[in-house]
């Protein structure tokens, strides 16, 4: 799930311990009244520096790098950098409210029923390979590099592929919507089908622009909606089940090892 990084949670929470929520000193927002055909962000915006002045009261010297809608209507995500370390952290539209820690959908929580695909209707023409090409274990995930479940779950692959050599991870790009900046990002890793602009992107770092078609991202896109996996990330094992999010490291070792 999405997690401000590192030191920086610690530093936020810190602040915020006791409140969960910081309510801050802002003029009155107007009432969430939209027109057929109105987006939230027409009538609500937020600069880069009236973000700096909120994030500058909650995390001293923190740098914001980038505000872009949350999965959640009315609520910013602020990206925000400090010690070379990224995170971010929730800020309502009445800006009145910096929220620390996850969103967590309901559905989440709620036990899944099992849900089956046959893989080898998947082609990996344009998937990107974490780990060895020859593992006996293979998973295929439909991921996005703006998605913070997604971030969670790149960081705990590579956990995985430095302990096990018979596991290898074959990612397919499908950008969502909501991420403004993931189609290009996405263009640029399958432009250069490098893994160090692929770790790059997945950590928050800028990449370069595509130098190529967007073909690979729209046969990617196109794929993702034939399966019905309208959201991120998704994992389908070897046999086919189908995993929707992420697990922590030994609990997503127990579904790969079918335990």
């Amino acid at each position: 799930m999405s997690f401000v990084k590192g030191d920086l949670v610690k530093k936020i929470v810190f602040i915020i311990t006791g409140f969960m929520v910081v309510m801050l000193t802002f003029s009155p927002s107007h009432a969430f009244q939209l027109k057929k055909g109105q987006n939230c962000t027409d009538c609500h915006k937020l600069s880069v520096k009236e973000a700096q002045q909120v994030i500058d009261k909650a995390v001293p010297n923190a740098k914001v790098v980038d505000i872009k809608s949350s999965s959640i209507k009315g609520i910013w995500q602020i990206d925000v950098e400090k010690d070379a370390q990224r995170g971010f952290v929730y800020f309502d539209f009445t800006k009145k409210f910096l929220i620390a820690g996850p969103i967590v959908p309901l559905e989440a929580l709620v036990k899944q029923q099992p849900h089956k695909v046959d893989v080898s209707k998947i082609p990996l023409t344009d998937a990107i390979v974490l780990g060895a090409a020859d593992a006996k274990k293979k998973v295929i995930v439909f991921t996005d590099p703006d998605c913070p479940y997604c971030r969670e779950l790149h960081k705990i692959m590579k956990q995985i592929i430095s302990k096990r050599n018979d596991i290898a991870f074959s990612l397919i790009l499908n950008p969502l919507p909501m991420h403004k900046d993931a189609y290009k990002k996405a263009q640029t890793i399958l432009c250069t089908k490098s893994l160090s602009v692929l770790d790059d992107a997945f950590d928050g770092k800028n990449v370069a622009e595509p130098n190529c078609s967007a073909d690979a991202v729209e046969r990617s896109k196109a794929l993702a909606k034939t399966f019905g996996f309208d959201g991120t990330p998704t994992l389908v094992r070897d046999d086919g089940m189908v995993l929707t999010g992420y697990l922590p490291e030994d609990r997503l070792l127990d579904w790969i090892d079918k335990k």
